[in-house]
């Protein structure tokens, strides 16, 4: 159904675009979001697993529409957000989640490639769609909207062995606080949510372990991904006129509070 922009909408509900929508943190987001009544685009470069995102979701609920894209590509962002703009006529909340992390390899050994791709994805990819998402919110009446970027706990303290995902991750936050101020005039907000060990999100070897600062191996305490979604849903439901600016998610026991 093709929709204009004021406001009307495919459903009732509000449209939000989740990347990363394939697995994992984006995949349960997505399915939260889908919940809460919101019409979901499903951004990511796996079709087979965005599909397979959309029939976990509950038939009776607002659309789910996938759409392959590789958000490290303007064009391919571009596209992505030009069809929610057909298909739905707004954007309500954008979730920036997708990332690669090419762990375990030492700052001397990563190749320039492993570099380029970390820094594509998540700092280049989430700064293509918050251009494009920035652009359709100013417009759009009503206007406005909130942009919600996955930071991560590197954002803050890195592990061993994980510069390019602990650099992008820190330029994130930048990010973040650079779009909460451009967007205010424009009754766009901005916050991030940094993750813990959550799933199987991006933190080494999940089943045997993690890398510690002194170089022992440590099983770390992990949280289902659905305390992150409700989480991303809690902080898409504010009006436009309260924000959460930071929060951190993470198992109550992790190794991330305390000496190294």
């Amino acid at each position: 159904m093709k929709t204009d922009l004021t406001g009307s909408r495919d459903g009732d509900g509000k449209v939000a675009i989740i990347t990363g929508a394939g697995s994992g943190i984006g995949r349960a987001v997505a399915l939260a979001m889908h919940s809460a009544g919101y019409s979901v685009m499903l951004a990511g470069r796996r079709i087979a697993e965005l599909e397979r995102t959309a029939a976990l979701a509950d038939p009776g609920g607002a659309n789910m529409h996938p759409v392959s894209t590789d958000v490290s590509q303007p064009g391919s962002v571009r596209a992505l957000f030009a069809s929610a703009r057909e298909r739905f006529g707004r954007l309500d909340v954008l979730f920036n989640n997708a990332g690669v992390n090419p762990t375990g390899t030492p700052t001397e050994d990563l190749s320039y490639e492993q570099w380029c791709e970390a820094v594509g994805v998540n700092l280049t990819g989430s700064f293509l769609c918050a251009q494009e998402a920035i652009r359709l919110m100013k417009v759009q009446q009503p206007r406005g909207g909130r942009i919600i970027n996955n930071g991560s706990v590197s954002a803050y303290a890195p592990r061993p062995h994980s510069a390019p995902y602990t650099a992008t991750k820190h330029a994130i936050t930048g990010l973040t606080k650079s779009i909460s101020l451009d967007g205010r005039e424009h009754d766009i907000a901005c916050g991030q949510i940094d993750i813990g060990n959550a799933g199987m999100e991006m933190t080494g070897t999940p089943q045997g372990g993690a890398l510690q600062a002194n170089g022992d191996i440590v099983v770390e305490p992990r949280i289902d991904a659905r305390h992150i979604a409700d989480a991303v849903v809690y902080m898409a439901s504010l009006p436009l006129n309260a924000n959460v600016q930071f929060i951190t998610v993470m198992a109550t026991k992790m190794p991330f509070i305390g000496r190294g």
